[in-house]
């Protein structure tokens, strides 16, 4: 018998994650946070190698550059010049896509990094700003990571603030149709969803080993499709898990998710 392995429940969520960059061929992807980032790593060195990523200055490497401070006599494996120019032609073109971690997220599938309570010109709290979502959430597909799902982030109502577009007719920039939205995976450290429910409703794609049903809806603000057929998040394997490891030799990513538990809840 084959000995079960360990694994945390960030890496449960990298592994999750990467899902979302996997197959796509020679796209740019960009992981915004610990978690993101491994999880584009993570496809690029498995289901993906095709895909494209930057040292986050302005070169493209052929191999992901580890988190945290590196070894004496580190080289990157820079393959290419990738300056602000060419980001651009990636980002219009839709050879892009984002993973980032908004602080609220709608039934639209509408998203907020921008500010909370009060009005606009004077609110309770001001965050990092929508910045460039705007233009990417039209333009290349997006995918989210939420460290804690609950109702504050998946919340009751329209966002505060729209920071990116989602599947919402009323907010559509002039010209374009709900078929140019394309948010693909969000991932949580209860669930993975989409928003490929009727009437693009977000859509239970599975659960994390221990988690009911009962969970992600009664944290959840709005109804939560539900298949016929909802699979249980899949393990990682010992292959990936090394692959954590040395992408994140300083285990940044222990800190991500509160306490960072056992992957298997159950």
């Amino acid at each position: 018998m084959t000995a079960a392995i360990d694994y945390t429940l960030a890496e449960l969520c990298i592994v999750a994650a990467s899902q979302a960059f996997a197959n796509e061929g020679e796209v740019l992807a960009t992981g915004i946070g610990v978690i993101p980032r491994l999880a584009a790593s993570l496809a690029m060195k498995t289901t993906n190698p095709e895909l494209m990523m930057t040292d986050s200055e302005a070169w493209m490497l052929s191999e992901p550059n580890p988190l945290g401070k590196r070894p004496d006599g580190f080289v990157p494996a820079r393959e290419s010049w990738m300056g602000f120019s060419r980001i651009f032609d990636n980002v219009w073109s839709g050879k892009r896509h984002a993973m980032l971690g908004p602080t609220q997220i709608d039934r639209f599938g509408q998203s907020n990094t921008s500010a909370l309570g009060g009005t606009y010109d004077r609110p309770k709290v001001m965050m990092l700003g929508a910045r460039g979502f705007p233009g990417n959430s039209i333009s290349h597909p997006n995918s989210f990571f939420v460290p804690s799902h609950n109702t504050r982030v998946f919340m009751e109502g329209e966002c505060d603030f729209v920071s990116s577009i989602g599947y919402n007719p009323a907010r559509l920039p002039k010209g374009h149709s709900l078929d140019d939205i394309d948010i693909r995976l969000v991932v949580t450290e209860l669930c993975v969803m989409d928003f490929g429910g009727p009437d693009h409703q977000v859509r239970l794609v599975s659960l994390h080993p221990g988690i009911t049903l009962e969970q992600v809806q009664e944290n959840t603000g709005y109804p939560v499709h539900v298949p016929e057929d909802v699979p249980v998040t899949v393990a990682p394997s010992q292959a990936q898990l090394d692959i954590i490891a040395t992408m994140d030799p300083h285990n940044q990513r222990a800190h991500q998710i509160k306490d960072n538990p056992p992957g298997n809840r159950g």
